[in-house]
């Protein structure tokens, strides 16, 4: 044991060329260790509201809207950012979501939205991907604050306690199925809704809605 330290310690102190084995390594960790909180506190400062409000498409659309609603502005004071809801919180999804969204940057430069003419043509295009994502996640950023394990449906109307006991409770559908226009302006979706007139829980959780 003795003999492989030793032979370990002297291929550390080997020198590579000017420098020390060991020395490049301790460089290379101090880099590294650089590296990373410079990504770190790069991919934090991108998942502000600030950063996400910063360009006029964002902040003279969406967010005016958000500003009217109960995410925003109410009685307890906790308010959802933009990241809250549109970023996962666990670190490997929050970096797929981010790489997915480069293509944003692309649209940015473009000016794909820069116009409100613009943003109105591509309301239900956009809002047809995020609904895709929360369904193929299971409303995950909305279940980061809202507990179906935790919600007491005595306290809420007939109606809800009855959807949430039919729809959610039973894993059948999902929050944004209902909830799509929570926190920003609906766009026309009743065309988005056609592709799953096939589907047997949402024709169902439809005509529930259309019940009163």
């Amino acid at each position: 044991m003795i003999r492989f330290l030793k032979r370990t310690w002297a291929i550390i102190k080997r020198p590579s060329v000017h420098l020390s084995l060991g020395f490049l390594s301790l460089g290379g960790f101090v880099m590294g260790l650089l590296f990373w909180g410079a990504f770190n506190t790069a991919l934090e400062l991108t998942n502000t509201e600030t950063f996400c409000t910063g360009c006029h498409e964002m902040r003279d659309n969406v967010f005016v809207e958000l500003q009217a609603t109960i995410h925003y502005t109410n009685r307890s004071g906790v308010r959802a950012t933009c990241p809250d809801c549109h970023v996962p919180h666990n670190w490997t999804s929050k970096i797929a979501r981010k790489m997915a969204a480069s293509k944003e940057v692309w649209g940015k430069i473009f000016g794909t939205i820069n116009t409100r003419e613009k943003f109105e043509e591509k309301r239900l295009e956009l809002a047809q991907h995020e609904w895709a994502r929360f369904e193929a996640n299971d409303s995950l950023e909305c279940r980061n604050c809202h507990s179906a394990d935790s919600m007491d449906i005595t306290r809420q109307s007939k109606r809800a306690a009855e959807a949430h006991e039919r729809f959610l409770f039973t894993g059948e559908n999902t929050c944004i199925d209902c909830h799509k226009g929570i926190a920003h302006t609906l766009p026309d979706i009743g065309q988005a809704m056609l592709h799953k007139s096939s589907d047997p829980n949402v024709t169902e959780l439809q005509t529930f809605l259309r019940t009163d």
